[in-house]
């Protein structure tokens, strides 16, 4: 996944959101639909550019679909930041980032 699609996922407010809700586990799209005052085709739009950055993966069992984080992505973008900040000049050499 890019970052550039990564960070522009996280840039929404509603799409932040969801992933709060799925911090508690798996939910399926009705589920977090009924949670915000917009319609379903705008929640399933952001669940899609959610799982188009990686953030989220889908299971479908039956008719339904339920959504959860994907931790690795989220952990990737931990430590890019991490090493960002210079605090964890070992791993920043590492990756090839030159630490100021």
């Amino acid at each position: 996944m890019s970052l550039q699609k990564t960070v522009s996922a996280l840039a929404d407010p509603t799409r932040r959101e969801i992933l709060n809700l799925l911090k508690g586990g798996r939910l399926s799209a009705g589920e977090i639909a009924a949670r915000f005052p917009v319609t379903g085709a705008s929640i399933s739009r952001h669940l899609s550019i959610l799982k188009d950055a990686g953030l989220i993966r889908d299971t479908r069992e039956g008719k339904y679909i339920f959504y959860e984080l994907n931790a690795s992505v989220l952990e990737e973008i931990m430590l890019w930041i991490t090493d960002l900040r210079g605090g964890n000049e070992n791993r920043a050499g590492e990756k090839g980032f030159r630490v100021l």
